[in-house]
């Protein structure tokens, strides 16, 4: 049975892990042990099922010898009836298994950076990124992950130019991911006099956030500066130095964090954000790969691509990646998004296993 033999490899796989974790020279390579840990774990609830699936499938075969060899009526009455208990048992064991073969993506886990910048359309642009960002806050109270604004600049009639921002949490990436991409509004601006309906739009970067054991930054290459905060701060806003700019050198990148009073609290959050820029020149590589084999995955390979629609008039939300279309906006730029995020995961899913299982 192809599966049986899939599972085998991935059993022997794991087993493997266990004999490196207790290996000395593993367990003095931080980083390399914590990769190593989290493959295991990540194996492990595959290997459990396999074990359950085999004595399921052995359990199947002999109460078919005993239908197919047994002479006593009794004996061949109760083999039949625990083959119709375990037939449908093992269908169902077989679905949960190719679920649990998927290949994680290993930065589903981490937290997320998001930067959400207004795109075409004035001020109606900043106004409608002023929203997007309310909605992902919304999304984030309702799982409780924590919010740490970075940078932001505001628009001149309200909502944000570019706001950046961490998202704290288990899992955050995973699925605000299916965020990045070109969000469209389709509504009367507070500024239309004649009641006409305009299309403006914002983009979405979802970045999984690096930690020091993905990304290893020389200071020799950092230029540190500091300016006076612009933006909210109370009575330390252009009085102190504390806002943060970090150049990378090689690189080019240039962060600015001025969201905290604190200089040493500014220059904790451009660090990270510096690490996790870096990190995705590598990551887009990935990314770009994925894009081409999963529509769902287009926005995070090709950020210039038109994701969702947001129509005010029809009180509908688009969602051009798997062609869902919901008559509930109040409820989704409220936070409500969860339904969104769900078919998408269902759509990659059904792609990765077709990856998976044709290969």
């Amino acid at each position: 049975m192809e599966i049986l033999d899939k599972l085998e490899v991935i059993k022997n796989r794991w087993e493997e892990l266990a004999e490196q974790m207790s290996d000395p020279n593993v367990i003095a390579d931080m980083k390399r042990f914590i990769k190593i840990n989290k493959d295991y774990k990540d194996l492990e609830p595959v290997v459990l099922a396999y074990k359950e699936f085999k004595t399921l499938v052995e359990n199947i075969k002999n109460a078919r010898d005993i239908i197919e060899n047994e002479t006593d009526a009794d004996f061949k009455e109760m083999a039949k009836e625990e083959l119709d208990e375990l037939v449908p048992q093992q269908e169902i064991l077989e679905e949960k298994i190719r679920l649990l073969m998927i290949p994680k993506d290993p930065e589903d886990d981490k937290n997320a950076v998001m930067e959400i910048r207004a795109g075409t359309g004035g001020d109606e642009a900043s106004i409608f990124a002023g929203d997007l960002y309310r909605m992902y806050q919304k999304f984030c109270d309702s799982k409780k992950w924590k919010i740490d604004i970075v940078n932001v600049n505001e628009g001149t009639s309200g909502g944000f130019k570019e706001i950046v921002f961490n998202v704290n949490g288990p899992g955050a990436y995973g699925l605000l991911k299916f965020e990045s991409g070109v969000h469209r509004v389709q509504r009367v601006p507070k500024t239309e006099t004649q009641g006409r309906v305009h299309t403006s739009a914002a983009s979405v970067v979802v970045l999984p956030e690096a930690d020091e054991f993905d990304i290893e930054l020389n200071e020799k290459d950092i230029r540190k500066d500091t300016f006076c905060s612009s933006g909210p701060g109370g009575q330390s806003v252009n009085t102190t130095y504390s806002a943060i700019r970090l150049t990378h050198i090689p690189s080019g990148i240039v962060v600015s964090c001025q969201d905290e009073k604190s200089q040493i609290k500014n220059l904790a959050k451009a660090m990270k954000v510096l690490r996790t820029r870096l990190y995705e020149r590598e990551y887009a590589k990935h990314l770009e790969e994925m894009s081409k084999k999963r529509k769902t995955m287009v926005s995070t390979g090709d950020r210039s691509a038109k994701i969702r629609t947001y129509n005010w008039p029809q009180g509908r939300v688009t969602d051009h990646r798997i062609n869902l279309t919901l008559y509930n906006l109040p409820s989704i730029i409220g936070g409500d998004i969860g339904e969104i995020i769900e078919k998408l995961q269902m759509a990659e899913n059904a792609e990765r296993l077709k990856e998976e299982f044709d290969s």
